[in-house]
């Protein structure tokens, strides 16, 4: 080797050591900025925050000239407040959520559940339900994905429970509006449905009852190919949620909020502990019933329950409402269809209810 071509080579590794360096400089210049925006967004968000009251009072009462003390002028101060605190509460949950959802996927959860035992897997199933992206469209490519990768049929209905109803962003709400109490009640209560539904449904042998055509798509091994993400690029996916899952969502929240609003502002104090109170029998099946039929996610259904509580409605039947619209409604029912014969759907739906009543009847005793 002549010295030139050593020289050039030698040339070269220092080129490629300083554009590696600066690469790394580059990455940690951009997550200090990454971070220094959000240091500043938190503050913005806090001072706007803290002033979300009186706004809401200086535009129902000056602005609109409603007249103190009016139903309308209850309903409208709490469509005003809640609107923009639920949208900004949303705001933060959802970032954070994205950021951590950047660590997990459906495919890597497919991987951790695979070939574990079944009270195992059925705990674990509904912990990383918490974390996983789900929506109501993606329950059947899910359970196609985990049945067969050979995930237990009742470690999957443990997920499919739990990743829509005790999701991050329902315990992020519950805790900024109702307190860390509740969401952690919610969240335990959530996880025993889940786990609980979804041993008794392993225990029955129900796989004959899945659709033939999914029980004959096989699934090789498939790696799950990991992908490197630096901070800044995990900043990104918290922002990337945010624009996805607001844009999604929004709707619902405002007309949630607008009920929750109607019935701050126009339903007596004593007329919902009347209909859904501890003393009444027939409230937790009732609102089991009422809420199926519904479609909504945890933001929009947030704000009913914020409402329902402060007219006296009773926490366990409350709490069964929301998990019966979230676990239990009506469209996700037909999605599952194209992939779970009648009984099984039945099965899934009697089960589970049965669960949610149990944790009704259990929280109205106690507390």
């Amino acid at each position: 080797m002549t010295e030139e071509e050593r020289v050039e080579i030698q040339n070269n590794s220092c080129s490629c050591a300083a554009k590696a360096e600066a690469r790394h400089s580059a990455g940690a210049l951009k997550a200090l900025a990454w971070l220094a925006l959000i240091a500043v967004g938190l503050l913005v968000w806090w001072q706007i925050y803290i002033r979300l009251p009186a706004v809401a009072s200086f535009i129902t009462y000056s602005l609109l000239a409603i007249e103190t003390g009016s139903h309308l002028g209850a309903s409208l101060e709490f469509f005003f407040y809640d609107t923009p605190k639920v949208m900004m509460l949303l705001i933060l949950v959802v970032f954070g959520v994205g950021v951590i959802r950047s660590f997990f996927t459906p495919e890597k959860t497919r991987e951790m559940l695979a070939g574990k035992s079944e009270f195992f897997g059925n705990i674990l199933a509904a912990l990383l339900g918490i974390v996983t992206p789900f929506c109501s469209c993606s329950a059947v490519p899910l359970f196609i994905g985990f049945v067969t990768a050979g995930v237990p049929l009742g470690v999957t209905f443990s997920f499919l429970i739990s990743a829509p109803m005790v999701n991050e962003i329902a315990l992020g709400l519950l805790y900024g509006l109702l307190g860390w109490e509740v969401a952690a009640l919610y969240m335990g209560t959530g996880l025993f449905v889940a786990i609980f539904a979804g041993w008794v449904i392993g225990r029955m042998k129900l796989e004959r009852h899945i659709e033939d055509w999914v029980s004959q798509i096989s699934s090789g091994p498939g790696a799950v190919t990991e992908q490197k993400l630096s901070w800044p690029d995990r900043m990104v996916c918290g922002w990337d949620a945010v624009k996805e899952i607001i844009g999604r969502v929004w709707v619902y929240v405002i007309a949630g909020i607008a009920v929750g609003a109607g019935i701050h502002g126009y339903v007596p104090e004593g007329f919902m502990a009347s209909l859904m109170g501890k003393g009444v029998w027939w409230s937790v099946p009732l609102a089991v019933i009422m809420g199926v039929p519904m479609y909504s996610n945890a933001a929009g259904i947030i704000p009913v329950v914020e409402a329902l509580l402060g007219k006296g409605a009773a926490l366990g039947t409350t709490l069964a409402f929301m998990m019966s619209v979230i676990a239990l409604s009506l469209p996700e029912m037909v999605i599952l269809r194209k992939v779970l014969k009648f009984r099984l759907i039945a099965v899934f739906i009697g089960v589970v209810a049965s669960g949610i009543l149990l944790v009704g009847y259990l929280f109205n005793m106690l507390i």
